[in-house]
């Protein structure tokens, strides 16, 4: 589904350790986007709970969705649009940010267990430990056909070779340009 990226509100989404923060990052920058990490908006008991472990519940998710909903509800009221990182991983989790911005864009970053297991191996100087990718992908909802977004391989490309981030970032805003346009 194209999209005009112009002052466009959009969730990176997918689970930890995909690159929702590389790709939000330097597509924000791209496309000259406010951004926003979902991680910042962690309440610190959800930070200690992930960092020990514990994976988080619907009901440690949903202040920290709403916040993430109010940021898109700003984004959008304001007209400046923005890139967020999410997880987004629940079909309902994406309904909490959609009440704040309805017509939220998700880019979904997708990639083979195995690929994303073993960048969070190598993740350094975060709290959420790779034992946690298991209960990411349990309950990974894939995008349903009556939400906005498109899905985005970050595995290596047909010829196996490794795509960097601003190759990423070039795909994703591909998919974002506008019919008879350009982007910023």
């Amino acid at each position: 589904m194209a999209l005009n990226a112009e002052n466009q509100l959009i969730v990176v989404m997918g689970v930890a350790g995909v690159g929702k923060t590389t790709v939000a990052h330097l597509l924000a920058e791209r496309l000259g986007l406010p951004y926003a990490e979902a991680d910042d908006f962690h309440p610190a008991a959800n930070i200690a709970k992930m960092t020990a472990g514990i994976p988080l519940d619907d009901a440690d998710r949903e202040p920290w969705l709403r916040a993430l909903a109010g940021w898109l509800h700003e984004r959008g009221q304001a007209g400046t649009g923005g890139v967020v990182t999410c997880s987004a991983l629940k079909h309902r989790y994406r309904d909490t940010l959609r009440a704040g911005c309805p017509d939220a864009y998700f880019l979904h970053l997708d990639g083979g267990r195995r690929l994303i297991a073993d960048r969070l191996a190598a993740r350094t100087g975060h709290f959420m430990p790779a034992s946690l990718l298991d209960s990411q992908y349990a309950v990974l909802e894939p995008l349903q056909a009556d939400e906005r977004g498109t899905v985005l391989d970050v595995g290596p490309d047909p010829d196996g070779k490794i795509r960097t981030p601003h190759e990423l970032v070039e795909m994703a805003a591909a998919r974002l340009r506008p019919v008879n346009g350009d982007l910023a």
